[in-house]
């Protein structure tokens, strides 16, 4: 544990932080899992909302720095050729 009181700030701030980005990075791997289960059931009207609430999580990761923005064009990629695919 730090002495000085900068470090100390530091170290709880990227705990913080870390806890801040765990969550964010949770929630869009739960929001794509949930599409994923209502494209298995076919359900395309819930599938069509998980898509919408998937990509604003994705794109919220990806702004923040949490994945890269690349990955977050192929994830978005693959979730709407999967949509696509179930509505076709």
């Amino acid at each position: 544990m730090p002495n000085i009181k900068s470090a100390i700030k530091r170290v709880k701030k990227s705990e913080e932080n870390r806890a801040q980005n765990h969550a964010v990075k949770a929630a869009m791997r739960t929001s794509i899992k949930t599409f994923n289960s209502k494209v298995e059931a076919n359900d395309a009207a819930a599938a069509k909302e998980a898509f919408l609430n998937a990509t604003k999580k994705i794109d919220k990761a990806a702004s923040k720095g949490l994945i890269h923005q690349n990955k977050a064009a192929r994830e978005k990629s693959r979730l709407s050729t999967k949509l696509n695919g179930l509505t076709a």
